[in-house]
């Protein structure tokens, strides 16, 4: 006789249960061996009772012993609380010498110096840095153009280095750039001090210009190629990476925005849905799209890229994160899909007065007229005040997916997260049901894409869904002529 552990169920495809435990293991079971498993009628001499049996859905003897094993693995994927806020995202400027139709972060006239970060402030946001737990934390320069306060980022740096000497940490820093506007100086610098850039390309021309445009209305996509070249040229191509947003403008034609990405030697693509803040919020009938349009598109595109895949190593990071999610049992460190939720505990934005929020997004929603996120100012408040305050703890308390309408019931609850700040944003209330939450129609509907890719058990893209989370391109035997 055998007692059942917990799990979830749900029926992906059709005809096959889904059930996923605790930990986050998975198992595929056809309709009539699902019923005999529940009904405690199982054959405990077949391959799918051992199975079920090794992965910690059921158990025979000692419950408290599988109650261990559960709670070391899921201790494991819990991990990423150990580091608590390692990304510190700091916005130097306002500023921007681009006008892009879907800035989410209102960007401001390059002449508008009132919204510049001061060194005093920028030095307050490192000495806050260091008081995190995080043995490992990442200094993130934002705008705007972040490079028009180019003095305040390249003496940060400098002084951030001195605290992780200090300390005893390892900082590493990124740049999130448009490149339009650096020089070789700044470069030789990054390089020097080992900043990595992370940038924006939208694919082709044709596609790039139709939204990421300079503050007169003119093309970026020639100047952006120019200075990408001259980056590399400098740091290397590892240390330059690029992210792109998907508009209605796009929706249909992924497969020239990853071609793109090929041509101009990018080492993969994320393919990344549009928010709705800022410019965004404004051209939402322009820019917008219905979650499930959104979901169709992504799972062509990753079709289509499995196939590139065959000829040379190119991975779509968002499911080689989700992968990774399903696949084993560690941390992604991917902050849109952590429970509790990781807004301020994961990760945490500075916006150029020292005003402190726990999201980008909630920074965003405050440039829209809501400071409903705001934790305290770096120029008046303790580290103590604003990471261990009430506003924080309440948040995170309250952003569980294991604990929120429909998710604790779903059978992707152990891979997926919540986003306060969107529901919020949506419904005037941080926790929502997301059963018709446009976040929700859209994990759910790439997680069903996901979870059939792994029922086919199709050889070659197992292969390739592994390369992508070991990074070992050497996984994937591929054709001479790449």
């Amino acid at each position: 006789m055998y007692s059942l552990l917990p799990f979830q169920f749900g029926r992906v495809p059709a005809r096959n249960v889904l059930v996923v435990n605790e930990c986050g293991d998975h198992y595929f079971l056809a309709e009539e061996v699902f019923s005999s498993f529940i009904e405690h009628r199982m054959d405990e001499s077949s391959d799918e009772f051992l199975d079920l049996k090794s992965k910690l859905f059921l158990y025979q003897d000692d419950p408290e012993l599988s109650l261990q094993k559960i709670a070391a693995r899921y201790r494991t994927r819990k991990s990423f609380l150990r580091e608590f806020t390692s990304l510190h995202m700091l916005v130097v400027t306002l500023r921007c010498n681009q006008r892009c139709d879907y800035c989410q972060a209102s960007s401001a006239d390059e002449g508008a110096s009132q919204f510049d970060m001061t060194s005093e402030t920028a030095f307050k946001i490192v000495d806050m840095v260091f008081r995190s737990p995080s043995r490992h934390p990442k200094i993130e320069f934002q705008g705007g153009e972040p490079l028009l306060n180019w003095t305040v980022i390249r003496d940060t740096v400098k002084y951030a280095e001195r605290k992780a000497t200090e300390t005893g940490k390892e900082a590493s820093f990124v740049v999130c750039t448009n490149l339009t506007a650096v020089t070789l100086d700044q470069l030789s610098f990054l390089r020097d001090h080992r900043v990595s850039i992370s940038t924006s390309l939208d694919g082709p021309q044709c596609l790039h210009d139709m939204c990421r445009k300079t503050r007169q209305g003119g093309a970026t996509h020639a100047g952006f190629e120019s200075k990408l070249e001259l980056a590399r040229g400098v740091l290397g191509n590892g240390s330059v990476n690029a992210l792109m947003t998907t508009t209605a403008h796009t929706l249909g034609r992924m497969g020239e925005v990853t071609d793109e990405y090929l041509r101009l030697g990018m080492n993969g693509i994320f393919i990344r849905s549009l928010n709705p803040y800022g410019f965004a919020a404004e051209d939402a009938r322009t820019l917008g799209y219905a979650s499930e349009s959104f979901v169709d598109c992504y799972l062509k595109s990753l079709e289509y890229i499995f196939e590139l895949n065959r000829n040379v190593y190119f991975p779509e990071y968002f499911a080689s994160l989700l992968f990774s999610r399903i696949l084993t049992p560690y941390p992604t460190g991917f902050v849109d899909l952590q429970s509790p939720s990781g807004c301020g505990i994961s990760g945490a934005i500075y916006d150029y007065d020292g005003s402190v929020f726990p999201s980008d997004e909630a920074r965003m929603l405050a440039r829209m007229g809501d400071r409903h996120f705001f934790l305290g100012n770096v120029l008046n408040d303790s580290f103590e005040d604003i990471f261990a305050g009430k506003k924080l703890r309440a948040l995170t308390a309250g952003a569980c997916v294991e604990t929120t309408p429909c998710c604790a019931r779903c059978v992707y609850q152990a891979f997926c997260g919540t986003d306060p700040v969107r529901n919020y944003l949506e419904t005037g209330d941080e926790l929502r049901s997301m059963e018709c939450s446009p976040f929700c129609a859209k994990h759910k509907g790439v997680f069903n894409g996901l979870f059939r890719i792994l029922k086919e058990n199709d050889p070659f893209k197992l292969d390739v869904i592994w390369s992508w989370i070991t990074k070992n391109r050497f996984l994937v035997e591929r054709h001479e002529n790449c």
